[in-house]
């Protein structure tokens, strides 16, 4: 019985949550920093959710540097998402195959 009322409630804070700007901005916003505000909020959410979860990912936190540095270098370069991913798991997987062979 507990489940479906912890169901109910995070189903209703959802929706309020996304039905609250519909209801109280009735307006187009003009505000230069609310819309800066806005326009990052994204990339600001996604990355306090991925940076930590990289360094936890792999065995050592060694390794997920190197690849965390490879996805850096690559997106700034302005590769696509698929070959940042794929490189910076490479990246990983070499750092883990030489840590393997030089730490004992």
């Amino acid at each position: 019985m507990n489940f479906f009322i912890y169901l109910l409630v995070m189903a209703g804070i959802t929706y309020l949550i996304r039905m609250l700007p519909l209801v109280l901005v009735k307006e187009k916003i003009h505000n230069k920093y609310i819309l800066s505000f806005l326009y990052y909020i994204p990339y600001a959410v996604l990355s306090a959710m991925t940076v930590p979860a990289i360094f936890y990912a792999t065995f050592s936190p060694i390794s997920a540097a190197f690849g965390f540095v490879a996805a850096l270098i690559l997106a700034y370069f302005g590769k696509s998402l698929l070959t940042v991913a794929a490189c910076s798991s490479a990246a990983v997987f070499v750092a883990e195959l030489i840590m393997k062979y030089l730490i004992k």
